[in-house]
Parts: structure tokens; sequence; C-alpha cells
């Protein structure tokens, strides 16, 4: 039936998720057409998003197997001393971040192409809905007319007409014209159920992708978030943040897959229904609606005949003959009875608004109006939603595969991270003669002391021996010279007297904070001690 109509053409990728293959729980094919009342219809979808369930749990598998044997196998005493390469933790975080950027990007072009065609189901939903409104209210309107109002005006023109029989006939005429069209309206179908179909199926679809679309906004969000504080905790080395990222991401990834189980079985089941719509509305409707009225407004043809024609042309040719049957007794009758002319008045008016409601009535029966929002509705659920819901599973699939490259490779950098610091622990820093000890020196100032020794130590590699300076009789302060060698040893005087030599390690190298120290030596102590400090 869909290739009998050149408005829609299902697209391709359709097809493709219309043939795969349908399974319900007993493994057993089924038939792929859209029947969602069906218990193995659903099943078969339920088995697609399974699948994505057998996914996480192989991630979730492997995972655990990778964890489990960095923690349980250990590698060689040999190995274990050297420390690991970074670069290919580096790598491994460059190359998810990119791909969790990219799978970021195609979410969000999904999302908002899902939405665009949501957006423009409910709004052709909607529309059809008011269309068919207005048909309820125009017939409903009309037989209220028929029924009622002239029925009341015809019954005083009875009493005023008793004394002239052919004016009674007229009446008599009349009301048979009136029979006819509430008959006609009454033959037309009953729209009430397809109206109160419309705006459920209108409303459940607002209401489920508002909450969609904000369900993948938010997914959409904390993966960017994830990826952001991942790179901030690796180029802080911070491990409570890495830490943190590991149990973010495997919530992501867990979120991931069920979106992608989700996603694929509301994909297929869309595409189903775009295979062959047609068929679909023609079973949910042949109970209050015949077959001929909806092929008209499936196809819409010129060559199709409007079934609701000829109700239409006995409601125009009755509703004339009234009119004129009105004009003949406004024409003759006002002369005889001229009580008779508020009575034939208002009939008169509310022919000419029943006419009226004819004209809409006709313009709102009329297929393309209705067929129109039907090809919209197909348009935005077939092109826009399906393709949005197949960019929104490539985003799941990249996201779950990128968080579980991620998850393997924190832990990668925790054990780097642990490198470095042990590295940093096996560091003496008690030794005077370590690099590193005379670096945090300028941050310890308890150990400023050992610094000063090392410095000055390091040019007397040649004496024997440091002699203390004459104690002073005349005063108890301390001479400058004293001082300043003193301030040259750093206050602390267990280096000030104690020989090189016989301490038994042989005098460091010389460096560069020899010279510093033998720069900053005033004459007092240069005469002290003599040239031996010359460079």
């Amino acid at each position: 039936m869909a290739s009998a109509r050149q408005g829609y053409i299902a697209p391709w990728w359709t097809y493709w998720l219309h043939n795969f293959p349908h399974l319900n729980f007993n493994f057993q094919p089924v038939d792929s057409s859209f029947k969602p009342g069906q218990v193995d219809y659903q099943q078969s979808l339920i088995f697609l998003a399974c699948v994505a369930a057998v996914g996480l749990g192989l991630s979730l598998l492997v995972l655990a197997v990778y964890l489990s044997c960095l923690c349980f196998c250990r590698r060689e005493e040999a190995e274990e001393t050297k420390r690991p390469d970074g670069c290919c933790i580096t790598w491994a975080a460059v190359i998810t971040g990119l791909v969790i950027c990219s799978a970021v990007g195609v979410g969000f072009y999904g999302n908002s192409e899902t939405n665009d065609g949501v957006y423009q189901l409910t709004y052709s939903l909607y529309n059809a809905n008011h269309t068919l409104g207005g048909i309820d209210s125009l017939v409903a309107g009309s037989l209220t007319s028929m029924q009622t109002r002239l029925k009341e005006h015809l019954a005083r023109l009875d009493e005023i007409f008793s004394p002239r029989g052919d004016y009674l006939q007229t009446l008599r005429f009349m009301q048979q014209m009136a029979d006819n069209i509430v008959r006609q309206l009454t033959a037309m179908p009953n729209i009430s159920k397809a109206r109160q179909d419309l705006a459920d199926i209108a409303d459940q679809a607002s209401y489920i992708e508002y909450y969609r679309w904000l369900t993948y906004l938010l997914l959409l969000i904390l993966d960017l978030v994830i990826c952001l504080v991942a790179c901030l905790g690796l180029a802080k080395q911070s491990r409570w943040l890495l830490t943190l990222i590991m149990a973010l991401g495997v919530l992501t990834m867990i979120l991931s897959w069920a979106s992608l189980g989700v996603g694929t079985a509301t994909a297929v089941g869309t595409s189903d229904f775009c295979v062959s719509p047609d068929k679909f509305i023609v079973n949910q409707t042949k109970e209050f609606l015949s077959g001929d009225v909806i092929h008209y407004y499936l196809y819409c043809s010129q060559t199709l005949p409007n079934p609701f024609q000829q109700s239409l042309t006995i409601f125009q040719r009755s509703l004339t003959t009234m009119q004129i049957q009105v004009q003949g007794l406004l024409q003759f009758s006002l002369s005889v009875f001229p009580t008779a002319e508020r009575d034939l008045l208002g009939i008169q008016r509310l022919l000419n608004s029943t006419e009226f409601n004819l004209h809409q009535l006709t313009a709102l029966l009329d297929c393309r109006s209705l067929h129109k929002d039907y090809l919209d509705a197909l348009v935005g659920v077939c092109y826009d939603g399906v393709e949005g819901l197949l960019y929104l599973c490539l985003f799941s699939l990249l996201a779950a595969s990128a968080f579980c490259g991620m998850l393997c490779a924190i832990p990668r950098a925790f054990i780097l991270i642990a490198s470095r610091d042990r590295d940093y622990d096996d560091i003496d820093e008690e030794d005077p003669f370590n690099p590193q000890a005379r670096r945090m020196a300028s941050y310890n100032p308890s150990r400023a002391n050992v610094h000063s020794f090392c410095s000055y130590s390091s040019s007397l590699g040649s004496q024997s021996s440091l002699q203390p300076p004459p104690p002073q009789t005349t005063s108890t302060a301390p001479t400058a010279e004293y001082m300043n060698q003193s301030m040259l040893f750093g206050g602390n005087p267990r280096y000030e007297n104690v020989p090189l030599i016989g301490r038994g390690s042989p005098p460091p190298s010389y460096s560069p904070s020899m010279r510093t120290t033998y720069l900053s030596m005033t004459d007092a102590q240069i005469r002290h001690f003599g040239r031996d400090f010359n460079v």
C-alpha cells in the first residue's frame, strides 16, 4: 500500500532496521510487521534491548578480568624497580577524550533530530485533531439546528397556519427536508473515537519526548564533565579525582549501554511502522471508520471518489429547497398571518447559518488537509525521528567503548603515580650531599644549616682541622670575626671545629656553591683562614 502513494517513500534505513531478526524469548522468529499489541512482537523488541545488556555484561567482565590481572599478577622484581612508561597512558587519555568528544557531538545532533521529529509528529497530530474537532462541532451544530430549533419554529407556525391547509402542507414538506438533512448528518462516520486516539497519542508522545530529551541532555553533559575531570585528574595526578572518575565512568558506561538497548528497540519498532504505516492505521480504525473513508484520506488521489459527496449533495439540495419554501411563505403569508413573520425570519436565519456550516464542513471533509497532516507526521517520525535515534545509538556505542577504555587506563595511571611517589620516598632527605635535599632546604628552614655546612665544608677539603678563634678576655660578647664564622656555618656548632679528614668521608667535589660561599666571606675571615679557599 505504501508504494501506491507518491507523497511518502520510506527511507532506506527503515528497511535496514526492519530486516533485523525478530525473535521472541523462545528464540523463535516473529513477523516483523508492526503489531504492538501482540505479545510475541513485544518480546522481539525486548530481545533486541537485551542484546545491549549482553554487551554491558561483556564489558564489565572484560574490565573485571583486566583489573584482576593488574592487581594480582605480579611482575618480576627487576621489572618492578623500573618506572612505568607514561606514554601509553597519555595516548590512551588523548584517544579516549577525542572519542568521547566526538560521541557527545553525535549525541547532541541525534538528540536534536529526534526532538524535531517528535515535535513534527505531535504538531501534525494536534492539527489533525483540531480538524476532526471542527468536523464534529459542525455536524453537532447542524443536527441541533435541524432537530431542536427548527422543530420549535415549525410547531409555532403549524398553529398559526392551521386555517390554511396549503401552508400546512408546505410546513410538512420542510419537515421532510429537515429529516433528510438529519439522516445524512447521522450517517457520517463517528470521528469522536479518532479524536480521542489522536489526542492521547499526541499527549503521551509530548510527555515521553520531554523526559527523553532531558535525560539524553543530562547524559551528554555528564560525559563532557567526566572527560574534563579525567583530564584534570591526570594533569594534577590527583588520586581522589581519578577514583571519582572510576565510579562515574562505571555508572556512565551502564547508562550508555542501557540507552543503546532502548534506542535500538525503539528505532526498530518505529521502522517496522514506517515500512507499512497504512496497514497499521487501517487495522486500528476499521472498527469505527469504513475502508473507503480510510483509503480516501490515506491516499487522497483525484481519481478516488469522495465518500461524503452524496451526503453533502443531499444536504445542500434539501437546504436549498427549504430556503425556497421559506421565501415563498414570507412573500405570500405575511399579509394574512403577520404573526408568522418572526418564526419565518428565524427559520431563514437558521437555514443561512446551516448553509455556512455546510460550506465549512465540505472544506474540512476534503482529504487534502488531513492527508497533509498524515504525511507530515510520517516524515517527522520516519525521517528525522528514526535518523536521530540511529545517531543516539551511535553515541551510546562510542561512549560505552570510550569509557571502557578509560576505566582500563586509569589503573595504569594509579601505578604511574605510585611509582613516582616511591621514587621520591627513596631519596634520603638527611643526606647533606643529596641535590634533592639542597633543593628542599630552601623550603625547610630547620635544614638550612646542613646546606650552609655543605657549601662551606666543601671548600675546606684540604684542611686538616679548623681551629676556633681565641677567646676574648676583655669582653663577653663575641667578636665580629667569630660571629661571621658562626653565620657561615649556619649557627651549628657541630661543624665549626670538626676536622673533615678525621670524619672518614672524602671531601665533596667542587660545586658552584663553593664559589658563592668564598665570595661571601669577609676580609677578616680570609686573614684568619688564609688563602686556602682560592678557586
